[in-house]
């Protein structure tokens, strides 16, 4: 049964940072192209990070230079380090597969992250 318990969110400050955690089971986690999304207030999912199984980012020009995906194989974990964090970036953050994989898994619940004063 593949699961995603992302962690880590929650109240922060503009100009502050927030590090993201996700921890996958019921994958093998190392052999998969990994990846955050994330859904703003009213607006749909968007990808904001992906990762290859040799640890290899790709970043959306929109968030380049402030987002920074990582993996632990051994951990079955996926990070994602978010700095100089802006209002918009106020939304629930997602880890799963790449956009390949979409469909293919549950999603898990998520972690707010709201950026306000």
């Amino acid at each position: 049964q593949v699961q995603f318990m992302e962690s880590g969110g929650g109240l922060v400050q503009p100009g502050g940072s927030v590090r993201l955690s996700c921890a996958a089971s019921g994958i093998t986690f190392r052999a998969y192209t990994m990846a955050w999304y994330r859904q703003p207030p009213g607006k749909q999912r968007e990808l904001v990070a992906s990762i290859t199984r040799d640890g290899s980012p790709y970043y959306p020009t929109s968030v380049m230079d402030r987002f920074a995906i990582s993996r632990d194989n051994a951990k079955n974990t996926l990070y994602l380090q978010i700095n100089s964090l802006k209002p918009e970036d106020t939304a629930v953050y997602y880890c799963y597969g790449d956009t390949a994989r979409l469909g293919k898994w549950p999603w898990g619940p998520g972690t707010q992250v709201t950026v306000s004063s």
